[in-house]
């Protein structure tokens, strides 16, 4: 259970601030100048005070049936917002299917999930793992009146959704909720790492090995950024500004059941979504940023590192089969270079990020 010994000076300086300025103040985002700013629904603005109480939604282990399982339970800060297991495991002991996906900078991510081409919204997304029955992640299906009731008679929480939406009569709604988590894991930017002091203009940043790994990883011959290109080192991508969303799912070639290219149930990629043999085996690649803390890889866990991610590459993918990726053709690697690129995938780690107070449990004793 965590403790909460902080609660009653939460509430109080909340309430305070609320009767002193009812008005949520707008947000700043602070981006780097190669970072465009997130696009945000209309209905939910940005806001510094619904995205502390997303903070505390986020760590709060009573959104889960056992009262110990939040959100961050699954997307731990030290881990670029990962859990480090193949796959995830519910409050009630069930094994989801899928690893957790990383959360960082999940405000550009147009799609969701590791292979839905409906999920588009934190908002939504929000909804799935408290309320999914298939499989069973928080438990909170038709505990909907339970949840809001606890919530609102925490002296926290009472000030904070004040404070996040004023003109509510009462703002404990499951919408308010999903609302403000969304709102919190939309400010988890990471873009401070090596790398991106080095495109700031700092020739130091990276080390010569670490820019030898980054012409690779740019080159024709290894394809990597075919897939994981752009400032969010991913295809998938939407922001403020831009036309319309970029959205690519692929087929990595990780296995081939059948000799026709078959995944094994129930992770058969975008296929299982929308039924067509094509999408077989097609997921979205995650963004690479912070990447060498987020063993192990995949959509399933089942590679284990990221020397292996580059043999599995280079290989054409380890199973092959007629639906793999045209981006993943193959390639030959010295033992010199493989050093090099995993140094450049390093390069990729925003240490700020990962240890940021901003992001971090508010619930946790000092």
């Amino acid at each position: 259970m965590r403790l909460r010994l902080a609660a009653p000076i939460l509430a109080l300086a909340a309430l305070a601030a609320c009767a002193e300025d009812p008005t949520p103040a707008a947000y700043a985002w602070t981006l780097p100048a190669h970072f465009p700013a997130p696009a945000v629904p209309a209905d939910n603005p940005m806001s510094p005070q619904k995205a502390e109480l997303g903070r505390h939604l986020f760590y709060d282990g009573r959104l889960s049936i056992t009262g110990t399982v939040s959100c961050a339970s699954c997307h731990e800060q030290r881990l670029a917002f990962t859990d480090g297991k193949a796959k995830a495991e519910g409050a009630t002991g069930e094994i989801t299917p899928r690893g957790s996906m990383s959360l960082t900078n999940v405000a550009y991510a147009p799609r969701l999930t590791w292979a839905s081409p409906l999920v588009d919204r934190l908002e939504h997304q929000a909804l799935l793992p408290m309320f999914g029955e298939a499989p069973v992640e928080m438990g909170l299906a038709g505990r909907e009146d339970a949840l809001l009731a606890t919530l609102r008679a925490d002296p926290v929480y009472q000030g904070l959704f004040r404070l996040a939406w004023p003109a509510d009569a009462d703002p404990f709604t499951l919408e308010r909720v999903v609302q403000a988590i969304a709102s919190f894991q939309r400010t988890l930017i990471s873009a401070d790492s090596p790398y991106d002091r080095f495109v700031a203009g700092d020739t130091k940043a990276l080390t010569a090995q670490q820019q030898r790994g980054m012409a690779l990883f740019m080159s024709e011959r290894l394809e990597c950024f075919h897939c994981h290109g752009g400032f969010n080192f991913t295809d998938a991508v939407d922001h403020q500004g831009k036309a319309e969303a970029e959205i690519a799912f692929h087929n990595t070639g990780l296995y081939d059941l059948d000799g026709q290219g078959a995944y094994p149930a129930p992770n058969t990629g975008l296929h299982a979504v929308t039924g067509r043999a094509e999408d077989m085996g097609r997921f979205r690649a995650p963004t690479l940023r912070n990447i060498a803390v987020t063993a192990p890889y995949m959509h399933d866990g089942s590679v284990a590192t990221l020397g292996e991610v580059i043999d599995h590459y280079a290989q054409g993918g380890r199973a092959g089969g007629p639906l793999v990726s045209e981006f993943v053709p193959g390639f030959v690697i010295s033992d010199a270079e493989r050093a090099d690129l995993i140094a450049f995938l390093d390069s990729l780690t925003d240490e700020g990020f990962l240890t940021d107070p901003r992001f971090a449990d508010p619930w946790a004793a000092p």
